[in-house]
């Protein structure tokens, strides 16, 4: 059944708010820290094991797609609501992680880029075909 999929998300949610949270009190941060991302790897596994044991049942499959789905939008919505005023002013340390963020995302789409140009994929990819065929 489709609400099977949808108890396993919220369980992973519950348990990724929960060590998000023991995390942020062990670093010192009175917040949530990466709950919803361990949210997420949490179902990503729980997915695969249970797909690999036979468990995953198509309607349960189409519970977990349909949050799947919904991913973007909430993830979004919640970090609209997070008080960036509160964080610059309680140092440069968050400052310093969001630039860090963003130079390494920079570097490491960079580097995929750089990958595909030299494998000849992107040209495969721009013509739709597998690259094995173009040559």
């Amino acid at each position: 059944m489709v609400i099977f999929g949808t108890a396993l998300l919220a369980g992973c949610y519950l348990l990724g708010v929960l060590l998000g949270d023991v995390l942020g009190a062990l670093i010192g941060v009175k917040a949530n820290v990466g709950g919803v991302g361990i949210a997420m790897m949490l179902l990503m596994a729980a997915q695969y094991h249970m797909r690999k044991r036979g468990l995953m049942r198509p309607e349960t499959e189409k519970g977990v797609t349909f949050w799947a789905m919904m991913y973007i939008p909430v993830v979004v919505a919640m970090a609209a609501t997070q008080n960036v005023i509160v964080a610059v002013k309680s140092g440069p340390v968050a400052l310093l992680a969001a630039f860090g963020s963003v130079a390494l995302c920079a570097c490491v789409i960079s580097l995929i880029n750089r990958a595909i140009h030299r494998t000849g994929a992107a040209a495969a990819w721009q013509a739709g075909a597998p690259a094995a065929e173009l040559d």
